[in-house]
């Protein structure tokens, strides 16, 4: 078992879902994490983790999305874990780093997840048929981060948290923005998709 394999299984394991429904995602990620060895690789089909970052604004006002060259959606930044990772959190870190252009000193990242989603990815690779296990994080960016518009995207733009231009994203938004309310802090820590390969979502 690989460190982010392992790291996946404890994370998960211990998060506290919010809701029934989020519980049996929960609980579905976790037994096929313990059945599959390759669960964190895009090479396990027709279903594999992958994590993902909605990232807000300083003053939670606004969330940092990139359109999706491929699904052309607007999206959280998110993707494959790649061998460099080493948690979950690591990896939704790096992807959004990677397509938002943001530093990664930029970002105060919860390692605590928000949100899980399972949903289908028809252009995942050769054959399709492929469903990706997210698990959602969030971070927010300090003021003044700069963002570029990354090659898997078409525009990466910030959006009023109540003028989302995807309705998928609503109820990720929400939680995330719970979440910072709940904690009072920066580090606070289905159906919607990231970015990356599909997006992941």
């Amino acid at each position: 078992m690989t460190a982010l394999h392992a790291d996946a299984l404890a994370v998960l394991r211990g998060w506290a879902a919010p809701t029934p429904a989020q519980e049996a995602l929960r609980a579905h990620y976790v037994r096929h994490l313990e059945t599959h060895p390759d669960a964190m690789t895009r090479e396990c089909r027709p279903e594999h983790l992958t994590a993902s970052t909605l990232v807000l604004s300083d003053d939670r006002t606004h969330v940092l999305l990139t359109l999706h060259a491929k699904a052309r959606e607007w999206f959280q930044f998110g993707g494959h874990p790649e061998d460099v990772d080493a948690t979950l959190a690591g990896a939704a870190l790096r992807e959004a780093v990677e397509e938002s252009g943001l530093a990664p000193d930029d970002l105060d990242l919860d390692p605590r997840p928000v949100r899980l989603d399972a949903h289908a990815v028809p252009f995942c690779g050769p054959g399709g048929d492929v469903r990706h296990l997210d698990v959602m994080f969030r971070a927010v960016a300090r003021p003044g981060a700069r963002h570029a518009v990354s090659e898997e995207s078409l525009d990466v733009r910030w959006w009023p948290v109540d003028a989302l231009p995807n309705p998928e994203l609503e109820d990720f938004v929400a939680r995330a923005l719970a979440v910072g309310q709940s904690t009072g802090s920066n580090s606070d820590g289905g159906a919607t998709r990231a970015a990356s390969d599909q997006p992941s979502r």
